[in-house]
């Protein structure tokens, strides 16, 4: 009777995870109790990204905060592990099974341990036998051992599975991040490009399938492999909580599981998306489309450099300038006013760069690339002698054996492009235009020595491209709003 109400007890105060009594109980809302260190690492419990959990046993949702000691549970189990075993039950344990003899000796060999007869055996006659208690202190040390390097693993198990899904995550938003803007390229094109939307995107669903299984995959075995490594912690542990024979009985087994246990790492995946957009080779429209979107991928945030002059004003943010006044002339579109100019807060002596410029609002303006320090140093110099010069002289300012490598607009309609020529000083050429650009956006090949202008209004058509430039050590972003309302914006990236 007593001990059917033992058994009862014990039933009641044992861990549905573990099956053992438990330690450091925490209650659920749903009134089931489970040892701490069970149901704070049960993976079975977590059924989404959220954090969501459920009772194993019950099912019922419960949040992480929620749990409660459990004193009462605590207190009993801890009482249950105090009661001793009858003492013929106490006296049968320690005897050995085949002759009945008490069980004093340890043999290293077989990690069993054996009574005095075992050890004069043909099974134990070469091999090494000491008294218990001499060797429980060496195999307490060794599997405390054990069981640190198998938390470890566990700990770096849950480590990697959590970076998996981080990336798994970004992975995710790397895709829709892609899969918008290939949606938004394919739309400008209209029906053109239907059929090569379809391509392309189905190109990235193929790509990013491959590698979300492959993810998916390494996150399987790693749950897998933190379940082996629970159970076998949980092995170790039993053992150091019960008595000297439990602890060595079958002890060699348990240690070399331990011991041979590696965690296996899964494959890495690169962290950076292959570029899966690329606008077929097409002619007309489709073929600067793609020119365009290839130098957009080189896209700065581009910031105007400060300026005292007290004919141009720099915003706060620094991505408009404009006039302070509109000055009095006869000829207030043309290229008269080189006192107008900024230039960009970055400088570049090398690599690959694109910005775009909103001009809207403007009927006269001049974008480009300069000589850094050609500017910073002699721009008050050149303005000096250029007011006095006539036009055709202030014009030669705007040209790349000056350092200017620049196109401009002159009274709202009249395009030009600045270059050198073999004849004379400067050559303005008159650029057609079959969509005037509202914005503008320019490309910097240092290393190639080209800087190329894009009509962003017209699909990205080309304007004019510097070829063969011969850049000084450092160019910076060129801009002149000349004498003329309304502001140039610097556009940030992927606006």
């Amino acid at each position: 009777m007593a001990s059917g109400i033992l058994v009862s007890i014990k039933e009641e105060v044992t861990c549905p995870i573990c099956l053992e009594l438990l330690t450091e109980p925490l209650s659920l809302d749903c009134g089931h109790n489970f040892c701490q260190a069970c149901i704070t690492t049960n993976k079975d419990s977590r059924i989404d990204q959220g954090g969501e959990r459920r009772c194993p046993v019950c099912q019922i949702p419960y949040q992480p905060g929620n749990l409660k000691p459990n004193q009462s549970m605590a207190n009993i189990a801890e009482r249950l592990r105090e009661v001793k075993l009858r003492p013929e039950e106490e006296q049968k344990r320690d005897l050995c099974v085949r002759h009945e003899e008490k069980l004093l000796l340890f043999c290293k060999e077989d990690g069993k341990v054996i009574c005095w007869l075992c050890e004069r055996s043909q099974e134990h006659r070469d091999h090494q036998a000491f008294p218990m208690e001499e060797v429980v202190q060496e195999y307490q040390e060794k599997l405390q051992e054990a069981l640190e390097r198998m938390r470890k693993e566990l700990q770096e198990a849950e480590k990697l599975e959590a970076d998996v899904r981080e990336e798994r995550t970004s992975w995710n938003n790397q895709i829709e991040s892609e899969t918008q803007r290939i949606q938004a390229g394919f739309k400008q094109l209209r029906g053109i490009l239907d059929d090569e939307e379809q391509k392309e995107l189905l190109k990235l669903k193929n790509q990013a399938g491959d590698v979300l299984h492959n993810l998916a995959e390494a996150e399987n075995q790693l749950v897998e492999q933190s379940q082996l490594v629970s159970s076998l912690i949980s092995d170790l542990e039993h053992r150091l909580q019960g008595s000297a024979l439990e602890m060595l009985q079958d002890v060699n087994g348990i240690l070399q599981r331990s011991e041979t246990w590696t965690l296996k790492e899964p494959k890495k995946v690169s962290k950076k998306m292959k570029r899966a957009f690329r606008v077929p080779d097409l002619s007309g429209m489709l073929q600067e489309f793609k020119e365009l979107t290839e130098v957009q991928c080189y896209w700065v945030d581009m910031m105007l450099s400060p300026t005292s002059s007290r004919k141009i004003v720099v915003s706060a943010d620094q991505r408009q300038v404009r006039i302070m006044q509109p000055v009095t002339s006869g000829d207030t579109g043309s290229y008269d006013f080189s006192v107008f100019d900024a230039v960009g807060l970055q400088s570049f002596s090398s690599g690959k760069y694109y910005w775009e410029v909103d001009v809207s609002k403007k009927n006269a303006w001049i974008l480009g690339v300069c000589d850094d320090e050609f500017y910073h140093g002699r721009v008050l110099l050149c303005y000096l002698i250029h007011r006095k010069a006539n036009r055709q002289n202030i014009c030669s300012r705007y040209r790349p054996r000056a350092g200017y490598w620049v196109i401009g607009l002159q009274n709202g309609s009249v395009y030009n492009a600045f270059e050198d020529s073999s004849t004379s000083d400067y050559h303005v050429l008159t650029i057609s235009m079959a969509v005037p650009p509202h914005r503008v956006g320019v490309f910097l090949d240092y290393e190639a020595g080209t800087v190329s202008f894009f009509n962003v209004s017209n699909h990205g058509s080309l304007i004019y491209k510097f070829s063969e430039c011969h850049f000084p050590k450092t160019v910076c972003p060129y801009f002149n709003p000349w004498n003329c309302p309304g502001p140039i914006i610097l556009c940030p990236p992927s606006s």
